[in-house]
């Protein structure tokens, strides 16, 4: 009987001292917490998509906290997000234009020809890597959906072999332009709803052949434009946005219509 009570109180003894042990490491090494950045982190959505350039949402309210990072820097979040890390930091926001992604390709199956039917890994980046162009232009969708799986809000559809994007859906998250082997998608103001919808690069007879709605770069948009905002990277057409007023006469003019104004 005293070898058991000798035994316990030895047992609760060690546990006692163990348990000391710990709240003093515990406090002696105790990592303070800005209490900033736990607010900060509350507001972001949690998305942890890496839009902002940094590791996640942890990583980010850190950098906001810290000073490092602009109280509006989570696209996801938006401005709404923006203002209330903005009343934390004790900072205004400042204006933010929503974001949405925008697929620079129009290469249907309707003007543009499949070059025979693909059997193996529906992946775009495969693919890619294996040579592999399901149709005529080298530069185009290839339609397999690759941006749709990454896509958090079922924003990105594949239709008629294009992608395309729901900017009511959008949240710019940009993990669809970062999945994208041909640099496609990118990230553009809402309100820039008039863009050059296509990437293939070659002359324009050479266009012309694989794709019916390819920029042949005619040159006739530049010419129609009174502000100097169509730019050439080659023979293909680009909008700069800060030049273009939205006025629609280049794509009225464009004789392929490779220049959308309706917001997709």
């Amino acid at each position: 009987m005293n070898i058991i009570l000798a035994t316990t109180l030895v047992i609760a003894v060690i546990g006692i001292c163990v348990g000391a042990g710990l709240v003093f490491t515990g406090k002696k090494f105790a990592v303070e917490v800005d209490e900033r950045e736990v607010a900060v982190r509350s507001k972001l959505p949690g998305n942890n998509c890496g839009a902002c350039g940094y590791a996640g949402c942890d990583a980010l309210a850190a950098a906001i906290a810290k000073g490092e990072a602009p109280v509006n820097a989570c696209p996801v979040g938006g401005a709404a997000v923006a203002e209330a890390i903005g009343d934390i930091m004790g900072t205004r926001a400042g204006a933010m234009e929503r974001k949405v992604a925008f697929v620079a390709c129009k290469g249907t199956c309707d003007v543009t020809h499949n070059q025979g039917n693909y059997i193996g890994i529906k992946d775009c980046r495969a693919a890619v890597m294996a040579g592999i162009n399901i149709t005529d232009c080298n530069y185009g969708c290839l339609g397999f959906g690759s941006c749709v799986d990454v896509c958090p809000e079922q924003a990105i559809s594949i239709r008629n072999g294009v992608a395309v994007v729901n900017r009511n859906r959008c949240v710019s998250c940009g993990l669809c332009a970062k999945t994208c082997p041909r640099g496609l998608i990118t990230l553009i103001p809402e309100s820039r709803i008039i863009r050059v919808q296509c990437s293939n690069k070659d002359k324009g007879p050479q266009v012309k052949k694989v794709c019916t709605a390819g920029c042949i770069g005619c040159g006739l948009c530049a010419k129609q434009c009174e502000f100097d905002a169509i730019e050439f990277d080659g023979t293909l057409a680009r909008i700069n946005p800060d030049k273009c007023t939205l006025c629609g006469k280049c794509a009225a003019k464009c004789p392929v219509k490779a220049i959308t104004t309706t917001a997709v």
